[in-house]
């Protein structure tokens, strides 16, 4: 079927009228998996591990300039509690923030610090950025554990070792 540019017009101010009328969320999942069964709703444990649990503003400053001050890049994570890929890739998360102790492992809440995430541009779950020097030197979105692994050797490699 053959439209007019001006019944496609029409066609596209509908449709930007429902998006603004029915925004389509923050932090869609994205990935594969689901979550354990045998977690509890609504959490995530990141616990065992070296992950910083982000519920502020001011906690996000402090762990960025305390990272910069000790020349580690900080892998931060963006997820929600009811997103399974979110669920799914925390313990691992925790594991790598145990095999990699060069980086600082953070993990931000969408909805609970939704204008805070809505600032790094947010449009799905889990959201992985990597920053030097508070800047972003790379992100990855998506439940894909090898290709986070590979990023997290990379950037290991690139810090000096931890002194214990």
């Amino acid at each position: 079927m053959f439209f007019s540019s001006a019944d496609a017009r029409v066609r596209i101010m509908q449709y930007v009228y429902r998006l603004v009328q029915f925004p389509i969320p923050m932090g869609n999942c994205c990935g594969q998996g689901t979550p354990n069964e045998e977690e509890e709703p609504g959490k995530m444990d990141f616990q065992g591990g070296n992950v910083h649990i982000v519920s502020n503003r001011e906690e996000w400053d402090a762990k960025i300039s305390e990272a910069n001050q000790d020349g580690k890049i900080v892998l931060a994570n963006f997820s929600a509690s009811w997103c399974g890929p979110c669920r799914t890739m925390a313990p691992y998360y925790t594991d790598l923030s145990k095999k990699y102790p060069a980086l600082t492992f953070l993990t931000i809440d969408v909805d609970e610090l939704s204008e805070f995430s809505s600032s790094w541009d947010i449009h799905a779950t889990p959201t992985f950025f990597f920053l030097k020097n508070g800047e972003q030197v790379d992100k990855l979105v998506g439940a894909n554990r090898t290709e986070l692994e590979k990023k997290v050797i990379t950037f290991s490699d690139m810090v000096a070792p931890v002194r214990q």
